[in-house]
């Protein structure tokens, strides 16, 4: 189907209003119910209780404005949210469960794996899934080539061959559905995996091969091509994970090829939440044939209730994050145009971008910003800082020199959050990466409201840098890190556990007792065993999970 083409019962999409969301400096005073307009109907009591919910979100990071960097991804225009927000409400209560009884629920869907289809190689016999994000997308990939691989073999443990920068999303299936998971070497130079290789890991018992398009930590596109090809020499299938990157990339001048259009891919995810810019979560994951997609179902007529066919692992599927994904990609559509009449200020008259000015804008926004991180032949970078990864898209790492005079990169992350931008920090990468060693980074995903903010961004990273070089690199307490090595974290009480908290600096205020500078915490993650800080997170999380007593 067209995108571009709008239907003309678009009675549904009337009388749109600004977006119920906070302005982009967060919200407003305790209590303020900002953009929850349209409320005047409801008695006091409902208005205090949404203003107590509004007010739950003090203490969240800004979802507008393009200052978080992770997370969430906001385009920047108005008018997308409200569109976005309006097909949400407006099909809230249906459930995905049955589409023979609510028949919108595979329009829409068919719509959706139409459109992503027709930007990533698919064809007439491409078929696809709506997921509920990235990370179900890469289990039902995992879960199909699973039953696949039973299918051919009835003895054995199959394994998924990935590279060392694949998605944890990879070791959550294999871990859900008994799989090994064979971590490959990437180059040490580029980040990329390395297609050679990728094709000696590949054997008898491989059930699925992965590539990234591109890998989320370091922003770099897989070698697919070469990828795809060996793992058809086995005929094992091969899924391209381009959640992150799926909306981006078909639109930028010559992209690498990653798409089911290159021999080999039998399947390819992409995150309509991330870069296709609507409320979590809803990605779409599409098959070469129905055969595959077929693999990851689950039909059931012999129980005492009604039929039961699941696509995804879900039954009831909440169809509010799809409708949201199908009214933008019917409002932006891929190339610009006239918004119409009686659009809402902020778009000042002029043309509305398409997905396609969408995406460049925000690649062009992340090379600039790599470009004032490393410095050009006519500007310096920031010293003491680089990037890690060419540009491929829209995502941008950076790492410090690791000189006792150059900025810690984990006390530059904190400093960028005392001035209003939040990156996520990243753990280093050691043996995966043959004998050298990726130091920590700092991961930013640029989107169409931080397009127009490098400045701003590259303006509060000298400043950061500068404070952070005055601060003094952080470092873990080497007692702690060799008494750490030798803890078996399978045989620590829950008290030992929150001793070790302490120790790291985690107390016991709120927000699971996290410290407002984090440096020293990431510090400690990144140089125990990795077991041991697998416990130690979850046992942050379960506090913060734990209701007051």
């Amino acid at each position: 189907m067209d995108p571009d083409a709008v239907d003309g019962d678009a009675a549904g999409l009337q009388g749109l209003e600004r977006a119920a969301d906070p302005p982009p400096g967060g919200l407003g005073t305790p209590g303020d119910l900002g953009g929850l307009g349209g409320l005047g109907g409801l008695g006091d009591r409902a208005r205090r209780v949404l203003a107590d919910l509004a007010d739950l979100r003090r203490d969240d990071l800004p979802t507008r404005g393009g200052t978080t960097t992770a997370y969430v991804f906001d385009s920047g225009l108005d008018q997308v949210d409200a569109v976005a927000l309006r097909a949400y409400e407006l099909l809230a209560h249906v459930n995905g469960l049955d589409p023979t009884q609510f028949p919108s629920v595979a329009r829409i869907e068919n719509d959706l794996v139409s459109i992503v289809a027709g930007q990533l190689g698919g064809d007439h016999e491409t078929v696809g899934t709506v997921t509920s994000g990235g990370t179900e997308s890469c289990l039902l990939a995992v879960l199909g080539a699973r039953e696949l691989w039973r299918r051919r073999r009835s003895t054995g443990n199959p394994r998924i061959v990935v590279p060392a920068t694949a998605h944890a999303a990879f070791f959550k299936a294999a871990h859900l559905f008994g799989l090994k998971v064979q971590t490959v070497p990437v180059d040490p130079d580029t980040l990329r995996a390395d297609p050679e290789q990728m094709a000696a890991a590949i054997g008898p018992r491989t059930a699925l091969v992965v590539a990234s398009a591109p890998a989320y930590a370091y922003g770099v596109v897989d070698p697919v091509e070469p990828i795809a090809a060996a793992a058809a020499q086995w005929e094992v299938p091969c899924h391209v994970d381009a959640c992150i990157g799926g909306w981006i990339l078909p639109f930028l001048d010559d992209p690498p090829a990653f798409g089911l259009d290159v021999p080999g891919v039998t399947s390819i995810a992409v995150d309509l939440h991330k870069y296709g810019y609507v409320p979590k979560g809803v990605s779409v994951l599409l098959h070469r044939s129905a055969e595959l997609r077929r693999l990851h179902w689950f039909t059931l007529a012999g129980w005492a209730g009604y039929p039961l066919v699941n696509p995804t692992l879900q039954s009831s599927r909440p169809v509010g994050p799809m409708a949201s994904a199908w009214a933008v990609q019917k409002f932006l559509g891929i190339e610009d145009h006239d918004p119409g009449a009686g659009s809402s200020p902020g778009t000042g008259g002029a043309a509305m971008p398409g997905f396609r000015s969408l995406a460049r804008s925000a690649h062009d926004a992340a090379r600039r910003l790599a470009a004032g991180i490393d410095g050009t032949a006519g500007r310096p970078g920031i010293g003491g800082l680089r990037t890690v990864g060419d540009v491929d898209s829209t995502l941008v790492a950076f790492t410090d020199d690791g000189g006792p005079d150059d900025p810690d990169v984990r006390v530059v992350v904190d400093e960028l959050a005392q001035r209003g931008w939040y990156l996520q920090v990243q753990p280093s990468m050691g043996t995966a990466l043959r004998a050298r060693r990726v130091p920590m980074t700092a991961h930013a995903s640029i989107t169409g409201a931080a397009a127009g903010r490098i400045d701003e961004l590259l303006t509060a990273l000298r400043d950061s840098a500068d404070a952070a070089r005055a601060h003094g690199r952080v470092e873990p307490d080497a007692q702690l890190v060799e008494m750490a090595r030798t803890i078996e974290p399978a045989e620590l009480t829950e008290e030992q556990v929150e001793g070790l908290l302490r120790l790291a600096g985690v107390g016991d205020g709120g927000h699971a007792g996290l410290p407002a500078r984090m440096a020293p915490v990431h510090a400690l993650v990144d140089a125990v065993p990795a077991p041991l800080a697998e416990r130690l997170l979850a046992a942050v999380l379960s506090r913060q999970l734990t209701p007051p007593r």
